[in-house]
Formats: C-alpha cells, sequence, structure tokens
C-alpha cells in the first residue's frame, strides 16, 4: 500500500466520517436513484471539486484524493459514490481538454452540485467496437453539427449537459452538447439490474459551436484515452469500497450469527473465505492507489496498462466478495431488499459499463505484446 500524506489521511477520514454519520441510514434504499441530500453535502464538504481547480470552485488536489474519498464513500454509500464517481468520466475529459472557455462554463455547476456531464459513447451497433461508431460530427464554418444515436447513458434525466462520441472526418473524437439544444430526442428510458436509469436517445442536426469541442483529429481518440483512463481508476476505486462494504458485511454478520454452538466466523471455511477475500480487496486497493499515485507523478496521465489491469482486478474481485458474502449469509443474504441483494446487483454491472472484461483482456495483451512487461529500472 502507498503511504497517504498526513493531509491525505485527514481527507479520507473526514470523508469517512461524513459517510458513517450521514449517508448509513438509507446506504440501501436509493436503488439507482441519485441521492440529492448527500450530494448536496459533499458538495457542501467541496469533495465534488475535490480534484478540480480552485479557479473553478474546487479544492485543487490531486485525483489520488479524489479515488481515496470515493472508495471511502462507496464502504458505506454505493450509490452516493456511483454519483462521485461520474465527476470522473466527462467532467474529467472537460477539465483535462476543454478550452477555459468550456471549462468555466461546466466545471463551476458540476463541483456545486447543481450540474451533471453525462457522457454518451455507445450506440446500438458499436459498444465494444467504437469503430463501428455511425454518429458523426461535421463542421460547419463555427459550428459543429451532429448525427446519430446513443443508448445505455448514465444518469441523462439528471444531466444538464453530455460530452457525445462521434465520427469527425479525420477521426474519432468528442463535443459537449447541453441537453436543452434543438436536435436532441429521447428515445427510452431503460432501467438495469442495479435500479439506475439508463437512456437511448437520437441526435439529429444537432449544433452546437466548435469551441464545445474536447478532442478530434488523428490523436483524438489517443487523447481522451487519457481520461478514460482515469475513469476505469475511478471505478476501480468504487469498486474496491463496495467490495469492502460486502467484506464488512460479512465479517458483522459471521460474528453474530451462530450455528452448531459457535459463531459461523469461526468455521475454518467460513476463516478461509474471509482471508480469500481480504487478499483480493487488499491486491485491488493495492493496484488502484500505486497506479493512481504514478499517474499524478507522470502529469496526470495515467498508465494504460496499470489502469486496465487495475479495473479488470478490481471488478472481478469485487464480483467474487460480494458472492462469498452473501454466501456466508445465507437465505437472508439472498432476500429482496438486503444490502447483499442489493449489492450484488450492482456490482455486476461494474463488469460491463466502462468496457467488458474481455474488452479489459484484449487490451492488457495488446500491450503486453507490444511493449513486454515494464521494468523495474
Amino acid at each position: 500500500m502507498i503511504t497517504l500524506s498526513d493531509e491525505q489521511q485527514m481527507v479520507v477520514k473526514a470523508a469517512r466520517e461524513l459517510a458513517e454519520s450521514e449517508f448509513t441510514d438509507k446506504a440501501f434504499e436509493w436503488n439507482g436513484d441519485v441521492p440529492w441530500e448527500n450530494v448536496e453535502l459533499l458538495a457542501e464538504q467541496g469533495y465534488l471539486g475535490i480534484s478540480f481547480g480552485t479557479e473553478y470552485g474546487g479544492e485543487g488536489m490531486s485525483e489520488l484524493e479524489s479515488l481515496l474519498v470515493i472508495e471511502a464513500v462507496a464502504r458505506v454509500c454505493p450509490d452516493t459514490a456511483l454519483f462521485m464517481n461520474g465527476h470522473n468520466v466527462a467532467p474529467r475529459a472537460i477539465d483535462m481538454f476543454g478550452s477555459d472557455m468550456i471549462k468555466e462554463k461546466y466545471l463551476p455547476g458540476i463541483i456545486d452540485g447543481t450540474d451533471y456531464v453525462a457522457v454518451a459513447m455507445s450506440e446500438p451497433e458499436a459498444g465494444s467496437d467504437l469503430n463501428a461508431m455511425e454518429t458523426t460530427i461535421e463542421r460547419d464554418g463555427d459550428e459543429v453539427v451532429i448525427n446519430g444515436e446513443k443508448i445505455w447513458v448514465s444518469e441523462y434525466p439528471d444531466a444538464t449537459a453530455v460530452v457525445v462520441w462521434g465520427k469527425f472526418a479525420d477521426g474519432l473524437g468528442t463535443v459537449v452538447v447541453d441537453l436543452d439544444e434543438p436536435g436532441i430526442e429521447v428515445a427510452n428510458h431503460f432501467e438495469n439490474m442495479a435500479g439506475n436509469v439508463q437512456t437511448q436517445f437520437f441526435l439529429d442536426n444537432a449544433r452546437v459551436s466548435d469551441d464545445h469541442v474536447l478532442t478530434s483529429g488523428s490523436d483524438g481518440f489517443r487523447k481522451h484515452m487519457q481520461a478514460l483512463n482515469w475513469e476505469r481508476l475511478s471505478t476501480a476505486a468504487m469498486t474496491n469500497g463496495i467490495a469492502l462494504c460486502a467484506l464488512d458485511k460479512a465479517l458483522e454478520y459471521g460474528t453474530q450469527r451462530e450455528q452448531f454452538g459457535q459463531p459461523v466466523l469461526d468455521f475454518q471455511g467460513i476463516e478461509w473465505k474471509i482471508a480469500e477475500m481480504a487478499k483480493q480487496v487488499e491486491t485491488s486497493r493495492a493496484i488502484v492507489h500505486q497506479s493512481a499515485l504514478n499517474a499524478v507523478e507522470n502529469g496526470s496521465i495515467p498508465n494504460p496498462l496499470e489502469s486496465t489491469i487495475a479495473f479488470l482486478h478490481s471488478g472481478e474481485a469485487a464480483d467474487h466478495i460480494v458472492d462469498e458474502s452473501l454466501q456466508i449469509h445465507g437465505a437472508n443474504g439472498y432476500m429482496n431488499g438486503h444490502p447483499l441483494e442489493y449489492l450484488y446487483r450492482m456490482v455486476r454491472g461494474l463488469r460491463i459499463g466502462g468496457g467488458t472484461d474481455e474488452i479489459q483482456r484484449n487490451t492488457i495483451a495488446r500491450i503486453v505484446k507490444r511493449d513486454g512487461m515494464p521494468h523495474l529500472a
């Protein structure tokens, strides 16, 4: 594990105490809805803007602090952490690639919790295969014109803008679009297993000024991948928090529940489960924390291999840990409304959204085949 500075320890401790005191009671009641009362508290305490510049109302800390806080909050209230994680997706891209005007337009509202910017990448025929994307972004004077269809857009009903992926004449790129612009039509809202709403919408000659373009050109995709790698690390941090939550629940229940005259936690078979769960989550935390620290020290540019391994490992580990915790709870954990049932539904989607396990393995293999494994010196 990395060694946290005194300031980092204070930040994490304060976030944990806030979550435990304010978010615990309703932590497993949101069922995918945005916990706005929690968001308001986070904004008041500066956590929504922890890694954004002070000139926009942020705290000016690094992305590492953001990930540490997300992990701490996810350990208590996963849905609150999910909203926070969204700040390391589209807003991170705005912060990394947006002009000063674009940052001034969007970041203050994101930081104070009044605005939310979603991201629209997937299409009905272009999920993992981004090159199959059919949405077009065409330049027309000092504007760009967007046409296409997007699906599986998270938090669309609560968003005020969306970062749209599409094809420019010279390659893939991204543009920020306000959702009140003409030419945007919602087709469907879907509810996934975790209760989150995901949206399908059309863009029909939607126009925005060309200063809303974040990335474009032959290196547009490569540039935006830097932001996507932060998304992977942030999601991995949230996932680790969920895994810790499940492990905490297993320890608590296993201590209280007695069978055959002793706590179930004292049976060797259960002890082995606990040991494996602890090994997996601590490995995931070490990977995520070190990868984030390395990225901060590299000018806030994550290493693609490290971030992909972190994302893949954390998702698979959390899936296993939640499943094992549910097994320890037995029939109680399998009931609708139980925290483990809730976590079980939520964690499964984290191995699909943001890139499936299989795509992550393809990415890892491609990098290792090309570059080999990195040397220590």
